[in-house]
């Protein structure tokens, strides 16, 4: 990664960190793109399987290709030197977000520690897309820690990484890609509608997804002893296969056996079905673990340079 991609990642997590993603507002680029992907996929969906897989795929192709233009555009018109390093920065920081995930973390952990269980759903369904009406307390923790994890990869590390390997198109691209899977990726009516976006998505988180079980193993070692480390490593290499998704499994995993806790999400998958269930306490263990080990992404992306005056 060149010098300059260093210190516009610098700026970008420093933005995340002291503003995060502010009020949602209508003219986010992650909005923008997804009001083109409905509006792309609403006539599709009347459609046969086989025009839905392709108009999907085209749809997505489509809107990605005017991301990364875009992303190219703001780089050219950057330039070099500080101001460009800042532009680009500043035009990165809503392709990840860190801050927002640890925040809704923490209000879940918090909801769970007053004992207003309600409440605690109402939070979760801000980092979950499954059901939350009727989970009980543990299921809740459990699936707040699952989120934390996962989004580690596909919320932070992949973005950086995309960025890290291909600039500010990489990034768009990637999130253009990860946000159709979000929306259409699923096995239901939609299945075929949104099976090229699930299936790029799979593949852009194939190596963020493993490395990002580097960076819990490291975190948690250093937060929890190298034993939570070690346990992080082995239980993604034993687990990670439990889910349906190819990536999602590995870093959900790492942070059972960091913990120490059953990860669950009934009818789908049990991580470290040995350990007893999470409660508020482990969410807040787990949002440490994450927050960490994407600083510590960052750093090992922000701090590898090219020669002795080329750092971050």
């Amino acid at each position: 990664m060149s010098a300059g991609r260093r210190r516009s990642l610098a700026v970008a997590l420093t933005v995340d960190a002291l503003v995060g993603d502010g009020e949602a507002v209508a003219w986010h680029p992650v909005a923008v793109a997804g009001r083109a992907l409905e509006r792309g996929c609403a006539p599709l969906r009347r459609l046969s399987p086989a025009r839905q897989l392709a108009g999907g795929a085209a749809v997505v192709a489509a809107v990605a290709g005017a991301a990364a233009a875009g992303a190219w555009a703001v780089e050219r018109l950057a330039g070099r030197g500080p101001a460009g390093w800042v532009l680009v920065g500043v035009a990165l920081k809503p392709a990840f977000s860190l801050r927002q995930l640890l925040e809704e973390g923490d209000r879940v952990a918090g909801a769970l520690e007053a004992g207003d269980l309600p409440a605690a759903r109402t939070r979760l369904s801000s980092l979950v897309s499954r059901p939350t009406a009727g989970l009980p307390a543990g299921l809740v923790a459990s699936a707040a820690i699952e989120s934390l994890a996962e989004n580690l990869a596909d919320s932070v590390v992949a973005p950086l990484l995309c960025f890290s390997l291909f600039g500010l198109p990489g990034a768009a691209v990637y999130r253009v890609v990860n946000t159709a899977d979000a929306m259409i990726g699923y096995r239901d009516e939609r299945v075929w509608l949104g099976k090229a976006a699930a299936r790029a998505d799979d593949a852009l988180n194939l190596v963020p997804a493993r490395l990002s079980v580097v960076a819990l193993a490291a975190a948690a070692a250093l937060l929890e002893g190298g034993g939570a480390g070690r346990r992080a490593l082995r239980a993604a290499w034993r687990e990670a296969g439990h889910t349906a998704s190819p990536n999602a499994g590995w870093p959900m995993a790492a942070m059972a056996g960091a913990l120490g806790r059953r990860l669950e999400k009934r009818g789908h998958y049990v991580l470290g079905a040995a350990h007893p269930e999470p409660d508020a306490s482990d969410v807040r263990r787990a949002r440490a673990i994450v927050r960490l080990a994407a600083l510590l992404a960052g750093a090992a992306l922000c701090v590898a340079p090219r020669g002795r005056r080329r750092r971050c």
